[in-house]
Formats: C-alpha cells, sequence, structure tokens
C-alpha cells in the first residue's frame, strides 16, 4: 500500500504549457517545448508535473473556460503531442496531475450552445437555470470588483443562468446524474493517456447543489463517487483539490474514512505563512499548522507559497490582511479582488536571506510541496497585466530575445524585459553556471527534500523556543526524527530547546556542517542569524544509514 502513496513524498511543479518553452517559433508555448524540456525538470528533483487547462477554449479566463473536454488546443499542439510527452515525462519517472475543471464550461461549449437554444435540448439540465432573476443574483461572486453578479440573463434561452466565476462561464449542474457521468468520461479519457490525476478546480462550488433563490448546500458524496470511479480505473491516482475552507471542514472534503480527496492545497497555512513573513509573529501560524494536524492516515496537504492565482488572504482578519498588505502589497494596483495579491514571491519578499527562509519552510512543512513555475529562479512579475496575468508572464530560459522562451516576433504574454526582473538578468542558463545562484539552490533543497520522507510521512510537534520569532517543528516517522528551526524575524534570535523535547542530546545539521549538542543542563542553545535556518536530524547522522526502506 505505502508504496503506491507516491503523493506523500512527491515534488510537485505547477506550470501552464502555453507560457513554458514554444517549440515551433509562434509564439506561444507547446507540447513538444514541454517534452524538450522535461531533462531540466527532472535535473531539477520534480517528480510530479501539476499542468494547468490546456484543452481547447476562447482563452478568456486563461483556459479555464474550456469549450471541448476531450481534446488538446491546438495553440498547444494535439493529442498526439501530448500523449508523446505523457510517455517521456513517464520514462523519466514524473507523474502528471491535470486540471479538471468541471465546476463550469465556456458559454461557448456545445453544451450549453444546445441548452440555450433549444428547451427540449438534453443538454439543458446540465446548467442552472431560473425563469426569473433571482433576489441574490449578486452574492456569492469570486471576483470580487470585476464580477458583477452570478445570475445572468441569456436573450437566446430567455432565462436567467447561474455562474459562480465569470459570466462567459457558466455552472454545470453537478446534481444531474447525466452531467456526473459524463465527468466520469472526462476523467477516464485522460487516465488511458497517461495522466496520474487531477487538480479538481474550484471544489466547494462543484458539489454545491445551486437553486433559485435558495441557500447552497453541499453534496460531499459526490466526492467519494469520483474517488471511487479513479481508484476503479487507476489504482495510484489522485484527487488534488483546491478547497479553500475553514479547518473544520477539512474532514468533510478528505472524508472520515479517508475515501475523499488524496490531497488539498492547504489554504489555510499557506495565508498565516504570510502573516509570519510579514510581522515576525509565528503565534497564528502555530495556531494554523494545529489546526490542520488531524487528517486522515492516507490524505496528504500540498503545501506552497504562489501559485497562478492570487495570493489569498481572505483566511486572515482585517488587521492581519492590512500587515501583510503594507509588508508585500503595499499599492493598490498590487491588490486584487479585495482579499489578495497580485505578485510572484521575489518581489514580494525582496531579498535573498528572506526567499530562502520562505523555500525552506515550505520543503519542511507538513506535507508535499508545489513550486511555481519559474520560482526556482526568483522570476518577476508584470503588473502592467490585468487581474491574475501579472504572474503568468513566460518562462525566462536565457538572455536571449524573449528570454529564449520563443524566436517568435511577439510572444503569448510579454516576457519581463525591463529592470531587476528582466529576463536579461534572471534566467536559467545564467543561474545554471553560477553555484550560489537561487537555481542551484533549490536544486540542493529539494535533492534533501526527497532524502527526508519525515516531512511527507510523519506526525509533527511544534516545540516551544521562547521566542514569539522563532517556529520549531519536530517530525518523527519509523525511528527517525528531524527538526527544523525557522527565524521569521530579520534580527538574530537565540533559542534554548530542551534535549527532551527535541529528541536527542546530539542533533546533525544536515545543511551545513554546523551540529548542536546538547549542554550540561540538558539544553540546546542555537544562535539563527535574521532570516536564519536549520535542518536536524536527530540523533546524528548516522540515524540516516539505519532508516528503513520506506
Amino acid at each position: 500500500m505505502i508504496d503506491d502513496l507516491w503523493y506523500k513524498n512527491a515534488v510537485i511543479y505547477n506550470l501552464h504549457v502555453g507560457t513554458f518553452m514554444d517549440s515551433n517559433g509562434d509564439g506561444v508555448g507547446d507540447f513538444e517545448g514541454l517534452s524538450r524540456r522535461l531533462d531540466y525538470l527532472s535535473g531539477l528533483g520534480v517528480t510530479c508535473l501539476w499542468l494547468q487547462p490546456f484543452q481547447p477554449t476562447p482563452n478568456l479566463d486563461n483556459g479555464y473556460d474550456v469549450s471541448d473536454y476531450y481534446g488538446v488546443d491546438p495553440r498547444f499542439g494535439t493529442l498526439g503531442d501530448f500523449v508523446d510527452f505523457a510517455n517521456q515525462a513517464k520514462q523519466r519517472g514524473m507523474k502528471i496531475v491535470v486540471d479538471l475543471v468541471v465546476n463550469h464550461t465556456s458559454n461557448q461549449h456545445p453544451w450549453f450552445k444546445s441548452a440555450r437554444s433549444d428547451k427540449s435540448s438534453k443538454y439543458r439540465d446540465w446548467y442552472v437555470w431560473s425563469k426569473k432573476r433571482p433576489r441574490d443574483y449578486k452574492r456569492g461572486m469570486v471576483f470580487t470588483g470585476v464580477q458583477q453578479e452570478t445570475w445572468t440573463y441569456d436573450k437566446v434561452a430567455h432565462e436567467w443562468y447561474f455562474h459562480r466565476f465569470y459570466n462567459f462561464q457558466p455552472d454545470l449542474n453537478t446534481e444531474n446524474p447525466a452531467v456526473r457521468t459524463e465527468i466520469q468520461r472526462i476523467m477516464g479519457f485522460w487516465l488511458e493517456l497517461g495522466v496520474s490525476g487531477f487538480r479538481l478546480d474550484a471544489v466547494p462550488f462543484i458539489i454545491e447543489a445551486r437553486h433559485p433563490g435558495r441557500s447552497p448546500s453541499p453534496h460531499y458524496e459526490y466526492l467519494s463517487e469520483m474517488r471511487d470511479f479513479l481508484q476503479w480505473r487507476e489504482g495510484d491516482a489522485i484527487i488534488l483539490g483546491e478547497a479553500n475552507v475553514l479547518p473544520q471542514e477539512n474532514k468533510k472534503y478528505f472524508g472520515a474514512q479517508d475515501d475523499r480527496m488524496h490531497m488539498m492545497f492547504n489554504f489555510y497555512v499557506n495565508q498565516h505563512v504570510f502573516y509570519a513573513l510579514a510581522s515576525a509573529d509565528i503565534r497564528p501560524l502555530v495556531r494554523a499548522l494545529e489546526e490542520t494536524r488531524t487528517i486522515p492516515e492516507y490524505a496528504q496537504w500540498a503545501s506552497f507559497l504562489r501559485n497562478h492565482d492570487e495570493l489569498d488572504l481572505g483566511r486572515l482578519t482585517r488587521e492581519q490582511r492590512e500587515i501583510v498588505y503594507k509588508r508585500f502589497g503595499p499599492s493598490e494596483r498590487m491588490q486584487l479582488y479585495g482579499r489578495g495579491i497580485r505578485r510572484r514571491l521575489a518581489p514580494m519578499l525582496g531579498n535573498r536571506p528572506q526567499i530562502e527562509l520562505a523555500y525552506s519552510l515550505l520543503f519542511s512543512l507538513p506535507g508535499s510541496p508545489v513550486l511555481r513555475y519559474g520560482d526556482e529562479i526568483g522570476m518577476g512579475d508584470n503588473l502592467r497585466l490585468k487581474e491574475r496575468w501579472s504572474v503568468r508572464t513566460p518562462m525566462q530560459w536565457s538572455d536571449e530575445p524573449h528570454g529564449g522562451f520563443s524566436t517568435a516576433d511577439k510572444t503569448v504574454l510579454p516576457v519581463i524585459d525591463k529592470g531587476v526582473w528582466s529576463y536579461k538578468r534572471i534566467n536559467i542558463e545564467a543561474q545554471r553556471r553560477d553555484n550560489d545562484s537561487m537555481l542551484n539552490w533549490i536544486e540542493r533543497m529539494i535533492r534533501l527534500r526527497k532524502e527526508c520522507p519525515e516531512f511527507g510521512w510523519g506526525t509533527y510537534q511544534v516545540l516551544h523556543t521562547g521566542s514569539p520569532s522563532v517556529l520549531a517543528i519536530r517530525y518523527d516517522w519509523r525511528n527517525n526524527s528531524m527538526l527544523t528551526l525557522h527565524n521569521f524575524d530579520e534580527k538574530a534570535h537565540s533559542i534554548a530547546l530542551d534535549s527532551q523535547a527535541a529528541g536527542n542530546e546530539r542533533l546533525a545539521n544536515v545543511l551545513a556542517g554546523e551540529h548542536s549538542n546538547a549542554q550540561s543542563d540538558g539544553k540546546h542553545r542555537i544562535v539563527l542569524e535574521g532570516y536564519g535556518y536549520r535542518w536536524y536530524r536527530v540523533g546524528g547522522l548516522g540515524h540516516i544509514l539505519r532508516r528503513e526502506k520506506y
């Protein structure tokens, strides 16, 4: 059973095919270009690729407005190109997880076109309709300040249709058994082509039963239905859920019997990480770690810093959110939807020591780490682009025109070519040659992370450090233990750890030669520089040689 749980210790890399590598010079990334870069990703240490939508689309929402679930958008290649890519990834031992966007379709999808044009169409009930404008037609908007309503009148259908997101993304009626059957066909199709799982987009809205004038009610059992189908078709395939919910709701999504989602993004911890980074106060983060501790045995958290969307701060208090805004997004043009920040990690943090601290934390948080393409070299953002497009600029491979991404005169999105974040200053080719570069540091950290399965498999305990700025976490798994320390303050802190709580009189630093031995009073006294971090193997490095097979 353990050998099947590959996701428990995975290193996941998120990318969009269209902005990763262009092979044919048309300005848009494609599957052939991605295939050519698999050796780079394998060398980095990536074990799983998470691909954002690549199916045919009008592309009004970065591909999340799907118009055909069974194809590849011609800009990215063909189904044959995808199959070739999947085969090459498999040869390198990499799993593939793809976005499953079934909360809504594009309004250009043939299903919706048929549904709106004919009341007797079999697709009419595949969407959510109302003959009258619902009283709550302005409630529940996801993109506050940009989106105007959640019910829109359709002049062809002569009815109102529901859309949790933009009005060109009508919601599917997942209460309809025919819709659920079709979703199973979609999953089965991509599983047959080599996919190892699905990142389920907008999970709370997929399971939401929506009727005009009535409060929505969640149908959690649908997640069990999806899980059952997935395990029947491909035993080790997974569902990675995007569900930004409160900790008390986690069990409903994982399933009390471990029978729903395999993985969930830990949004709650993520938001409190950024509060800690902004304030140097770890106490809310410690509470978040405690509140998200209990999950089913075979479930897993997906830990992350930044992704393709805004940095959502909606779970913080207003005061906490203002502190994060002040530190990382002080200008209104850096903020989004009244709740988040639309910047990449490197420009937000702004200095190498804090960036290293953040990634050291990411790689050692409970769960499996998720990296966003380009963050391994500290790519910047383009705030001149609207909404979330600011963090979706093309990959910067070299100092050649367009960052080596494409030979075209114009690219799908402009490559960052000015200022400190320009591809001329920040690119993979240059960082490969620099032993002290961000890229080489990230590669070393990934290699070390894969040698420490305690983070993915073990139980953890937050230890008292005596400092409100230093986080200490001890992990235990199969008679092996790790201890990590992270100082969120720019100032140095001295801490004292009880050797019994730490686990041993000797702590071996796996990042450097600076080990710690308990003093005569039974305490480990350790000084962490500003933004300092340590990974210790409890009991010395000899323990790693005696570790059981996993």
